[in-house]
């Protein structure tokens, strides 16, 4: 239970909005999963599956918004609507092990 509460903090940390400068008056709620692996973390937007990564949780988080934003930048629409995938669903799961 206590790794369930911790993975549902993690989750509403880690949600990201971004601004589309296509569109200013529009604001997209996108997901970022951040996980540490060695050293540093890495960091990913399943929506767009774009990927990042840093030194600390803050930093992975930083550079993931930077990508995103390059990208929101750069990418035309018809890109934007290729690579959007609206229907991403993250949630703990229960499994036996051993």
């Amino acid at each position: 239970m206590v790794a369930f509460k911790l993975w549902q903090y993690l989750l509403r940390k880690t949600t990201i909005y971004i601004f589309s400068l296509h569109n200013m008056k529009h604001i997209k709620k996108i997901t970022a999963i951040i996980q540490r692996e060695g050293d540093g973390y890495w960091s990913l937007c399943p929506e767009l599956d774009l990927a990042s990564q840093g030194d600390t949780l803050e930093e992975a988080r930083s550079n993931l918004i930077e990508a995103l934003e390059l990208f929101f930048e750069t990418a035309d629409t018809s890109e934007i609507e290729r690579r959007l995938n609206n229907e991403v669903f993250v949630e703990p799961l229960e499994i036996k092990v051993g």
